[in-house]
């Protein structure tokens, strides 16, 4: 995969913070070099209307390519297609369990399932709170084959002053385990020395 195109696949799914789908784009935009693959549950879609008040077109002029969810014949269904990674921001819990138990039932669970078996990297934005033993059975489950569970979990540390940092956070650590460039957060310097 070294010579491979730098190109992330976006899975947006239904449940709440669909602002980190949408905001992992934007950033994917401004990478020049890498080209994003959107594929977007029917929740959603509903999602995104809800939260952001976006209409599917607003969405999908973020992404260099659009795929319909029920089209499992897509580029991104195939392990002979060469992505370096993806992302499923927010990754509800009906996803989630997709992904765990292997039910390539749409494309976007499909494309994930592709990613697990190809070993790219998966980031799973889970958004649930709180959570039951099937939800963590389900993130163990992924974990186990590769994937990796990334909470948009707030960084207070950072003394966020907007929602927009505390969401340009949760972008940043998908970006930096994609190994992708980002100036969305600060660094940690670590604490200054007591005086």
């Amino acid at each position: 995969m070294a010579d491979a195109p730098r190109r992330i696949i976006v899975g947006i799914s239904g449940a709440s913070g669909a602002v980190y789908g949408v905001r992992l784009l934007q950033a994917l935009q401004a990478l020049l070099d890498v080209e994003s693959h959107l594929v977007v549950s029917s929740a959603g879609w509903r999602t995104l209307r809800h939260e952001l008040d976006l209409a599917p077109a607003d969405v999908q002029a973020l992404a260099d390519v659009t795929h319909e969810l029920d089209n499992v014949g897509a580029s991104i269904a195939s392990g002979s297609f060469a992505a370096h990674g993806m992302v499923v921001a927010p990754c509800s819990m009906r996803t989630l369990a997709a992904i765990a138990h292997g039910l390539g039932d749409n494309l976007l669970t499909r494309a994930a399932d592709v990613t697990l078996k190809e070993r790219r990297r998966l980031v799973l934005l889970a958004r649930e709170s709180p959570l039951h033993l099937v939800h963590l059975r389900n993130m163990v489950a992924v974990t186990e084959m590769g994937a990796i569970v990334c909470p948009p979990v707030p960084a207070f540390y950072q003394r966020p002053a907007t929602v927009q940092d505390i969401v340009d956070h949760g972008v940043a650590r998908a970006l930096d385990l994609l190994g992708l460039p980002h100036d969305l957060s600060p660094r940690w310097q670590g604490l200054p020395e007591a005086s």
